[in-house]
Order: structure tokens, then C-alpha cells, then sequence
């Protein structure tokens, strides 16, 4: 698992220190509000034998074992995200689970992806746009049309925007606003960043808990007019 990372913006760098310093917590911070979004987000996804996946912002690595599992012996997974402790984490569990000959996990930057073109068959994203500047977003999307096969399918899962602010969701802006190390995410227009990208969407499911709207939003590369029934919009409430 490769180790090489150098610094890039003061941006990533702020947020590589934040991620280290949270990365032996991250799970009894978050892992329970987490769990049921990135759940949905990898039924989408929908990995299969064989397939060559990325996983950007892997954090603990909950979702890479379960991308791995899914792909088989024959399929690999990839793994970048800009924190060494969470590098280090995720390794661990990785090991634990005895999946390291199909994945490959790296520290990077998903603004400078270090990965050929039209490499994979799929992107995964779980809480991880929204961590950048709405002016990266599109960068950062770029980067995935760009190392994505022809047709190929990503899955975002992100706070929602999309909707009017109810109680929680103010007093998660006003937290984020005054601790951003620590509530890291803020809400996003997840598919409308997809399809401004270039990205027709396949699926779309809208979710809350505790008060918070969760978009996952699954697209694929290639424009054009979508088939009839193609998009599918669902809402669903995970148990509290």
C-alpha cells in the first residue's frame, strides 16, 4: 500500500492534519450515522465479479472491505484519501479481513487523481464530495469522468441541499460553521454537481436521520437521453 503523499493545497493539507488527528476516533464519531447512508450508497453501486473499482475518501475503510468482497478474487479495488491515520486504519482492518491482494490503497488528493484513463468500472464517494470547495467540486468530478470507462457508474453520498433547512440541519450549519475540523460535511446539490459534470443519473434516493436529508445519488459517464424508467427517485427513513 503505497505511502508517497506529498502535500498538495493548504486546503488538503488543513484536511489531511484534521483526518489524522480524528482517524483512531472517526468511527465513534461517526460510523453510526454513517452506516445506513453508505450502506444504500453500495447497494447502488452495485459491484460485481471481476470489476475494477476506486473508493475516494476511504476513511476507516467500512466501505472498501465490502467493495472487495463483492468484486471477488478477480477484481481489485483502489483506495485514495488524503490522510495517513486513516491510511493506516483502514490498512489494518483491511488486513484483518484478509483482503489485501485486491486492494490497493494510496494518500492522495481526488483533485490530482494518480490513475490512468478510463481505468475503472466504477466510482464510490461516501461523505466525501462535500468535504471539497463548491469551486473543486467540478474538478474533482472531472477527474472521475476522466478515469472512469466508457459507461461507467459512480455513487455519491452526501448531505442534501435540496431541501428547505429544517431545525437540525441549522444547528449542524451553525456546528460546521464553528467547527469544521469536526463536523466536516456540509450540504451539497449532489446530482445537480453530477449531471453539470457531464453525468446521467440512474438513481437517485433521498434519506434522513436525526433530522438530516442524505442524497445517494448513482450516475453513469456517457450523456445522451435516458432510456424510459432510467431514473428512479426514491425516499427512504433509516431506523433512528
Amino acid at each position: 500500500m503505497k505511502d508517497d503523499f506529498t502535500p498538495g493545497t493548504e486546503r488538503s493539507e488543513a484536511a489531511r492534519r484534521s483526518y489524522n488527528r480524528l482517524s483512531r476516533w472517526y468511527d465513534l464519531l461517526s460510523a453510526g450515522f454513517e452506516r445506513d447512508f453508505r450502506n444504500s450508497g453500495l447497494g447502488l453501486i452495485d459491484a460485481k465479479e471481476g470489476e475494477t473499482i476506486l473508493e475516494i475518501g476511504f476513511g476507516t475503510g467500512h466501505c472498501i472491505i465490502e467493495l472487495a468482497k463483492a468484486v471477488g478474487r478477480s477484481g481489485m479495488v483502489y483506495g485514495i484519501d488524503i490522510s495517513d491515520g486513516m491510511l493506516r486504519e483502514a490498512s489494518g482492518r483491511v488486513r484483518g479481513a484478509g483482503l489485501t491482494e485486491r486492494v490497493y490503497m494510496e494518500r492522495g488528493d481526488a483533485l490530482r487523481l494518480p490513475f490512468k484513463e478510463e481505468f475503472f468500472d466504477a466510482v464510490f464517494m461516501s461523505f466525501t464530495l462535500e468535504l471539497f470547495h463548491s469551486t473543486e467540486i467540478p474538478a474533482v468530478l472531472d477527474q472521475c469522468r476522466r478515469v472512469l470507462k466508457k459507461d461507467g457508474r459512480i455513487c455519491v453520498v452526501s448531505l442534501s441541499k435540496k431541501e428547505e433547512p429544517g431545525l437540525m440541519i441549522k444547528l449542524y450549519l451553525r456546528a460546521h460553521s464553528r467547527f469544521p475540523g469536526l463536523v466536516d460535511c456540509r450540504p451539497i446539490y449532489a446530482q445537480d454537481d453530477l449531471e453539470e459534470a457531464g453525468f446521467l443519473t440512474k438513481e437517485s434516493t433521498h434519506m434522513k436521520k436525526l433530522g438530516l436529508p442524505v442524497d445517494i445519488v448513482l450516475a453513469r459517464k456517457s450523456g445522451g437521453v435516458p432510456a424510459d424508467n432510467e431514473l428512479v427517485s426514491a425516499e427512504l427513513q433509516p431506523a433512528v
